[in-house]
């Protein structure tokens, strides 16, 4: 899943014509002190890799897997700051937990898996410069790597609270597993009251979830609706009815003023209207801040995340950039510059600069498509809703299973199908093809959508 945030800036990237390297490079001809630099038997020389991912997320997962699978026979590092093998971020919220999967179950591959396909991972490392002319990344601890090609694949920050309490603990994100540990701790040492800021789908998704495990949860949305960036008002008005049903606290319109502690732990949330709400835990889940200050230092061009041409190229030589932060012109939303936090987009873009690298350019063109589980609610979405102008409600939201299709200029742009995968399905080739159906016919739930392709 991941929240598909849509950040939109007109600004374009030029194509870098930069001739790529072969895939073909002997896996004999990989430097041997590589592996001597990270290992602490020698310092004396810089190791090199042929390939460096940076980030051991979704995308930084399927560049390595996407290399091999084009061909690639150098060596690859990925460099990730977390301490386990890459694993998928979407159940964070949901299933791990909730303690419905393990986290083995969420690992995108086995631990032995990388090793086997000669992938070194180098964890609990964070890349803190980079020399584009040197073809260098610079660690946290000092270390220095050279690449051959460097896929910039980071993600983001949790963007944080700025008010007085936002560094107390017992307020958290929900980012990565040491996020969820630590709250499941809480929950473990008997906490029952949480607060969660922000009405995205990782603030509802965590919402569902605490409920499911018996806390009163609060939730605050700044704006009058939830997910007021990224859907239509039927749909927003949808879940906060289902939230509120299932015994959500969900006030629209609160503006937070700080949080409140007792010298180390938060104590409560007090709102501007002076409201106090006493809790343990609070989730903070307003967005993210993409990572991409260290790339934007070396050169790359900003600001909001890092902009790419067709081919995921910076206009850094031999630097392919992914993901949450990689701002591109999509055909989805009329090639407008947006970043796209979805798994969806990680996979895609890593694909893309994986085939780039192995001189095989295929330009990015992917279908958007995301996710969302709360309670018994299965959110599937197809194409952008952004822009859109009309929408039309297909099927009874009374009924739990209903879609909501956007239109734009009389086209259709996107469906949000809740509890309804055959529109889902079956509305991604209207979405693909732009179709133009009559609104009517849209709302006619006992004509398959299929047959108005």
């Amino acid at each position: 899943m991941l929240q598909m945030r849509i950040a939109a800036n007109r600004a374009a990237s030029e194509k870098d014509d930069t001739p790529r390297r072969s895939c073909q490079i002997p896996l004999s001809d990989a430097l041997p002190e590589r592996v001597f630099g990270l290992t602490g038997k020698s310092e004396t020389m810089t190791p090199h890799y042929d390939a460096i991912i940076v980030g051991t997320g979704h995308g930084g997962a399927q560049a390595a897997l996407a290399l091999r699978q084009n061909g690639f026979e150098g060596s690859i590092a990925m460099i990730g700051r977390d301490k386990e093998p890459p694993y998928e971020r979407p159940p964070l919220s949901k299933e791990y937990l909730a303690r419905d999967k393990e986290f083995e179950r969420i690992l995108i591959r086995p631990a032995s898996f990388w090793a086997d396909k000669d992938v070194e991972l180098v964890l609990e490392a964070q890349v803190v410069a980079v020399d584009a002319d040197a073809q260098t990344v610079t660690l946290h601890d000092g270390r220095r790597l050279t690449y051959g090609e460097l896929i910039w694949s980071a993600g983001g920050s949790p963007r944080k609270l700025t008010c007085p309490g936002a560094n107390l603990s017992g307020v958290h994100a929900v980012r990565d597993k040491a996020d969820v540990d630590a709250i499941m701790n809480q929950l473990d040492n008997g906490a029952k009251r949480a607060v969660v800021i922000g009405g995205g789908y990782i603030g509802l998704e965590a919402a569902a979830v605490l409920r499911k495990l018996g806390c009163d949860v609060v939730l605050l949305e700044a704006l009058d609706r939830v997910l007021a960036r990224v859907a239509g008002e039927e749909l927003s008005r949808f879940f906060e009815e289902e939230h509120r049903r299932q015994g959500v606290d969900l006030q629209l319109g609160a503006m937070v003023d700080c949080l409140t502690g007792d010298g180390s732990n938060v104590t409560g949330v007090k709102l501007a209207n002076d409201t106090v709400i006493p809790c343990e835990i609070v989730i903070v889940g307003i967005g993210i801040v993409p990572a991409a200050e260290e790339l934007v230092a070396a050169g790359a061009n900003g600001p909001n995340g890092v902009a790419v041409d067709a081919f995921c190229r910076t206009n850094l030589p031999h630097v392919h950039a992914i993901g949450d932060l990689a701002l591109h012109a999509n055909a989805f939303a009329d090639d407008a510059m947006i970043r796209l936090e979805s798994v969806q987009n990680a996979n895609d873009m890593a694909n893309t600069a994986a085939k780039d690298i192995c001189g095989n350019p295929v330009s990015y063109h992917a279908t958007p498509w995301f996710w969302s589980n709360q309670y018994d609610l299965k959110l599937q979405t197809v194409g952008l809703s952004t822009g859109h102008d009309q929408t039309v409600l297909r099927g009874d939201p009374a009924t739990r299973s209903f879609s909501v299709i956007y239109l734009k200029g009389g086209k259709v742009i996107a469906l949000d199908c809740v509890n309804a995968i055959k529109d889902y399905i079956q509305g991604r080739k209207l979405v693909e093809s732009r179709a133009e159906i009559a609104p009517e016919m849209l709302a006619d739930a006992a004509t398959p959508l299929k047959q108005m392709v």
